[in-house]
């Protein structure tokens, strides 16, 4: 226990050089969460400055700052929010925590670190930091689809964290984890997570508005709390973070409609212990030990940083955010965190890794913990930059992708043929788990088959192994195969559902932007199955086998899509030229200055374009005399100009340089939160 004293010191020291270092970043406009980690340095056990706070101390109050940090997330996100953003986000978590598993394994082995810490290195740099991402997303005030969406990946990556864990510790002690033990792991957490969300719903909403009932801010926000931590404390007890818990009853919370008052009163309580939350980070920070392992923190950090950058925005856009979306998820995720000293420290109680990987860890953290604000706040501009620089096809498919996903998750149970998708869905399943056992199996009874064959044959060792190897790879075909096939087979369902083909033998109008989503579909599925598979198997693997064959597979879908890409930007031109006639001849046959026009018979005759949709321009409009390259409409909404009619002319697929005026009639397409979007910096404020 700690004495009455000591608490008192630290919790002084901490605030009150805590309050001057962040006073001071301020005044140079640098984010706050930098000054509190200098603070942690200047109070921490390893720089000699006369100001020392124990570390058991400000550990422990910290942890109270990641549960009301994370609570008041989850005040933000009802459980209906995260449900509907899950799908979106469970996908992204998946192919971005596969990815980095693979980078960390191949890093540490490339150091010569054991197998065993390849694997925790890979699992602490998968998972990033909800309490840095919270805070710096509040500094900047930063709202909506965005933080939805980086919400999501965060809680599902958590998840993934657990199950890494379970997976670590039983491979760290020797027992290894079979398929029955993860999936009893698997089912446990579900469970538990449904369990809590069921009773949860029923008591906690009615408790919250039944207090609140009594008009007494100070019992709300003791109430409040007080529920938070009961579920952290729960979470705790069945083994899960603390931080899910606290994540969860914010959820709950939420369910009873006055989110808002409790997030006032819960506010400065939560600042004062995220703060201390941040301190401890710095204290933690050595610079001997960051002296001596240099080289390996500096590769890590640049893994962490250009691998989370990369595999979250291909997994968001693939997954129908857009461009900007996509880019801004991908550098707000790009650090580790608190679950990262936990699977650090996990390493080191199980005697599996060396003493070096927690002080690495922890300093790669206080990297990325620095970055994060400044990634965060460039990633904007960043996304700009991508979004002009691709190239015009993929431009076309950028703009009208998120139309044709946003019809597909629209779509009826009867309309996506559940018990089909489910039945490949199962089928995929089956070829990944039977190719994973045959790549483990194969590689543990190397050894033992080869002294068969080796004894049998009088075969030398080495020509025993490569008999062994190349029986495994024939045999793995038939399964690769259908992988592949079935990925098809279950992006031909999900297309033709999103871009219905026309009954009765009519000409297909449909055809190119069906076949682009296919192909896309496909290398989705495709690397959903490849990336978990290439992640578990690699330990087991020497060389880099089969990520060469899954990049290979790949490079030759990214062939298919291009050229679908091309055919679909003549489809698309083809589109908007109808687009104009239509908006002229509509023109023609209606009063002057109504900009009410009905573009739903171009969406039939050129299906894929998503729903057209036209904006007039005004005189007071904030768009008139600027170009579209200065209205960056695509990039910062994600709908795309197809056409616009101006007077008795038209023009079709106008280019970044054509300049709007007074009376444009603009064509607009994309998901109906970007034509809104678009719209709303199109059309004079009201009033």
């Amino acid at each position: 226990m700690h004495g009455a004293h000591e608490f008192l010191k630290a919790l002084t020291l901490v605030l009150c050089v805590a309050a001057v270092t962040t006073v001071l970043f301020q005044r140079l406009r640098q984010p706050v969460v930098l000054g509190y980690i200098i603070a942690g340095l200047i109070v921490g056990p390893y720089i000699a400055i006369p100001l020392f706070a124990d570390m058991g101390v400000v550990q422990t109050l910290s942890e109270v700052g990641v549960i009301l940090l994370m609570f008041s997330l989850g005040l933000e996100f009802s459980l209906r929010k995260l449900f509907s953003v899950g799908p979106t986000a469970g996908l992204t978590a998946v192919i971005q925590c596969s990815i980095m598993v693979w980078l960390g394994f191949v890093v540490g082995r490339a150091f010569g670190w054991t197998p065993i810490e390849g694997l925790f290195t890979g699992a602490l740099i998968a998972i990033s930091s909800t309490t840095i991402i919270a805070k710096a997303f509040d500094e900047q005030n930063i709202r909506g689809r965005l933080r939805e969406l980086v919400v999501g990946v965060l809680i599902v990556e958590d998840l993934i964290a657990v199950l890494l864990m379970a997976t670590l510790t039983a491979v760290s002690t020797g027992t290894g984890l079979s398929a029955g033990e993860l999936a009893l792991t698997t089912g446990r957490l579900v469970a538990f997570l449904v369990g809590l969300v069921v009773v949860g719903l029923l008591v906690i909403p009615r408790a919250v508005r039944a207090v609140i009932r009594l008009n007494r801010p100070e019992t709300t926000l003791v109430a409040s709390v007080g529920i938070c931590f009961a579920v952290a404390l729960l979470a705790q007890t069945f083994g899960y973070s603390v931080a899910l818990g606290a994540f969860l009853a914010g959820s709950l919370v939420a369910e009873s409609g006055e989110e808002k008052q409790v997030e006032h009163l819960v506010q400065p309580v939560r600042d004062m212990f995220a703060a201390i939350f941040f301190v401890s980070v710095g204290m933690l920070i050595d610079p001997a030990l960051i002296a001596e392992h240099w080289v390996a923190i500096a590769v890590l950090t640049v893994v962490v940083v250009v691998g989370k950058v990369v595999s979250v925005s291909l997994g968001a856009f693939l997954t129908g955010n857009g461009t900007r979306t996509s880019v801004q998820a991908g550098m707000s995720l790009a650090q580790i965190g608190e679950f990262s000293f936990i699977i650090a420290g996990l390493g080191l109680s199980l005697k599996a890794t060396g003493q070096f990987l927690y002080p690495v860890a922890v300093a790669v953290s206080a990297i990325t913990t620095l970055t994060t604000p400044m990634l965060i706040r460039t990633a904007g501009p960043v996304a700009n930059y991508v979004d002009r620089k691709l190239p015009k096809p993929l431009q076309t498919f950028v703009a009208l992708y998120g139309t044709w996903l946003e019809g597909l998750r629209e779509a009826s149970p009867r309309q996506t043929r559940g018990a089909n998708v489910r039945r490949l869905v199962g089928l995929l399943l089956l070829d990944a788990a039977l190719l994973v056992g045959l790549i483990i199996g194969t590689s543990l009874a190397l050894e033992s088959m080869a002294l068969v064959i080796e004894e049998k044959t009088g075969m030398g060792r080495v020509w025993a192994e490569r008999l062994v190897v190349a029986g495994a790879v024939l045999i793995s075909l038939p399964f690769l195969a259908g992988v592949v096939q079935v990925a098809r087979r279950l992006g031909t369902v999900l297309a033709e559902v999103a871009l219905p083909p026309r009954p009765g033998g009519k000409v297909d109008l449909a055809a190119a932007p069906r076949r682009a989503l296919l192909v896309t579909l496909q290398g989705v599925i495709v690397l959903l199955v490849a990336a978990p598979l290439i992640a578990i198997t690699q330990p087991f693997v020497q060389g880099f086998t089969s990520a060469l064959l899954v990049l290979l597979l790949l490079g030759v879908l990214a062939v298919a899509f291009w050229r679908s890409a091309m055919n679909l930007e003549g489809h698309v031109r083809a589109g908007a030229q109808v687009i104009v006639d239509a908006l002229a001849a509509q023109s023609r046959a209606k009063e002057p200055g109504s900009e009410e026009m009905d573009l739903e018979q171009v969406q039939g005759m050129l299906p894929g374009l998503g729903a057209p949709t036209p904006v007039r321009l005004e005189a007071r409009s904030p768009a008139v005399g600027r170009t579209l390259a200065e209205l960056n409409l695509r990039g910062l909404t994600g709908a795309t100009v197809l056409a616009i009619h101006r007077g008795e002319e038209g023009i079709s697929f106008p280019t970044a340089r054509e300049a709007l005026q007074e009376g444009d009639v603009l064509a607009l397409a994309g998901t109906h939160e970007a034509v809104e979007a678009a719209r709303s910096l199109l059309l004079p404020a009201p009033g």
